[in-house]
């Protein structure tokens, strides 16, 4: 299990973002509130991906193998960097998964972003197993051994053949659940302008203010206006609308 957010709004430092909030993600990471698999710790790798302002190159990633808190870089770079939509990811791994900073979310192709909060049981069988076509491309394309990374292979085969981003996600959700009825799946997608979300098994929230909106797995202040996603839910939000469908 995992913990992840992600902002859309007016560019803010990332710092603002990530670390300052007085429940931020970077608290999560040692002290998560919602958190009720057993872990006490998200400390096996942090990323943090975001789109600079004007440009339309695509989001930048900056991904660790170590605990969030560990990096001493991490905190200058967050004050200094500025953006207007960012994902970012405290990460605790699953026994057996890659421990290197590529299986770090957030994971990336072309304008998307793309993170796992939850776990697949037995994911190396999960194609076979609900029908899933997987070139050796497509699975020389995963950039790390994890379930997040293949089931991000294959959202991402949706979205490049056309897909809409909440289409994607909620398809693969029931591939997913119905050969892996126990999986945690609560995924978060962006592509720098709106925001698609999945809830299944764990805790997710989202926050509307103003011209801003915040997806969390849990509230990042202790303010009243974070919104509880039902669980077995899609969430499809900009900075202006928010829309929740049962999966």
């Amino acid at each position: 299990m995992c913990r992840h957010l992600a902002y859309l709004g007016p560019p803010r430092a990332l710092a603002e973002i990530v670390t300052d909030p007085p429940h931020s993600l970077y608290e999560q990471s040692y002290a998560p509130h919602h958190q009720t698999n057993g872990a006490a710790l998200n400390a096996d790798g942090f990323g943090v991906g975001w789109y600079p302002p004007g440009d339309r190159a695509g989001p930048v990633r900056y991904r660790r193998a170590v605990p969030i808190w560990a990096d001493a870089n991490f905190p200058g770079l967050a004050h200094l960097l500025r953006s207007g939509a960012v994902l970012a990811a405290v990460r605790s791994a699953t026994p057996g998964n890659s421990l290197d900073e590529s299986a770090a979310a957030p994971y990336a192709l072309g304008r998307w972003l793309f993170s796992l909060n939850g776990f697949v049981q037995r994911w190396e069988s999960l194609p076979g197993d609900t029908g899933e076509s997987l070139s050796a491309s497509d699975l020389l394309s995963m950039e790390a051994r994890t379930d997040a990374a293949l089931l991000w292979v294959m959202v991402a085969r949706r979205l490049t053949s056309g897909a809409p981003a909440g289409d994607a996600l909620a398809e693969v959700t029931r591939l997913t659940a119905a050969a892996r009825p126990a999986a945690r799946l609560n995924l978060l997608l962006t592509d720098g302008q709106a925001i698609a979300a999945i809830r299944r098994g764990a805790s997710l929230y989202y926050r509307r203010t103003g011209d801003e909106v915040t997806v969390a797995s849990e509230p990042t202040t202790d303010d009243g206006d974070w919104q509880e996603v039902p669980d077995q839910s899609l969430l499809l939000t900009t900075q202006h609308t928010a829309e929740i469908a049962p999966l």
